[in-house]
C-alpha cells in the first residue's frame, strides 16, 4: 500500500466492517451484528490509483493501484484512511476509475474520449480542492449522470505548484448531448460559477503547445 495511507491499513485496524476500529466481540446482539455486516453495493466497481513522480521510472510505472472497492462502506473506509488531496505533495495525483480502465489516454476505453476540466487556483486549494474532489467522487460512485453514466470512465485530481486540476474523464467526445449533459451535472453539483471546458484526449496527446482548444464549454 503506498505511503498515502494515514492510518494502519491492516484488517485488524480497519475492522471487519471497514471502519476505524474493530467491532467489539462482546456485543451480544445478532440483529445488530447483521445490520453492521450489511453493505450497500455500488452499480460499478471502482479502483483508486495514486501517482507520485519518480524520475527513475516511466510515467506508467509511477501509477500505482491503491485498492478496488464495490460498496458504499468500503469507499468511506478508504476515504477515511488516505491523505486529503490538498495535502499531497506537488506532482502527485489521485485517480478514481471504473475497474478495468487505466487512468491514461492510451487506454482503449479512454482513447476516443476527453475530459471536463476544473482548474483550482493554488491560493484556493484549502477552500475548494478537497470538497470538489469528494463531490466528483460521489458523482462517480453514486451514478449521478443518469442515462449518460456509461460514458463516464473516471476522474483525476492533479496537485501542482502552479495550480490544481480536477478532470472528469469520458469515453465519448463527439456526441454533444452526452458530453454537455455530463458537464452540466458537474457544474451544478459543484455550484461552480467559472467556465468548465472540455478537452479531447487526442488533442492533448498531439498538442504542440500548452494551449489546447476547448471543444465544449459550460
Amino acid at each position: 500500500m503506498p505511503e498515502i495511507i494515514k492510518k494502519s491499513d491492516s484488517a485488524e485496524d480497519l475492522g471487519s466492517e471497514g471502519h476505524g476500529s474493530p467491532r467489539s466481540s462482546t456485543n451480544p446482539s445478532p440483529t445488530l451484528d447483521l445490520a453492521l455486516d450489511t453493505k450497500h453495493p455500488l452499480q460499478n466497481q471502482w479502483t483508486l490509483w495514486y501517482y507520485k513522480i519518480d524520475r527513475s521510472k516511466s510515467w506508467e510505472d509511477n501509477q500505482r493501484e491503491v485498492t478496488t472497492f464495490s460498496t458504499v462502506e468500503d469507499f468511506w473506509a478508504l476515504y477515511n484512511h488516505i491523505e486529503f488531496a490538498s495535502k499531497l505533495q506537488p506532482g502527485c495525483d489521485y485517480s478514481l476509475f471504473k475497474t478495468g480502465v487505466r487512468p491514461m489516454w492510451e487506454d482503449q476505453k479512454n482513447y476516443e474520449g476527453g475530459r471536463w476540466l476544473i482548474t483550482v487556483d493554488k491560493r484556493l486549494r484549502s477552500m475548494y480542492l478537497d470538497s470538489f474532489w469528494l463531490e466528483i467522487m460521489m458523482c462517480l460512485i453514486g451514478e449521478a449522470f443518469g442515462e449518460f453514466g456509461n460514458a463516464v470512465n473516471g476522474a483525476v485530481v492533479n496537485v501542482r505548484m502552479k495550480g490544481d486540476k480536477i478532470a472528469l474523464w469520458l469515453a465519448e467526445s463527439q456526441i454533444k448531448q452526452t458530453v454537455m449533459s455530463i458537464g452540466t451535472v458537474i457544474k451544478t453539483r459543484l455550484a461552480w460559477d467559472n467556465p468548465l471546458v472540455f478537452e479531447v484526449h487526442r488533442d492533448s496527446m498531439n498538442k504542440n503547445s500548452s494551449a489546447i482548444r476547448a471543444k465544449y464549454t459550460v
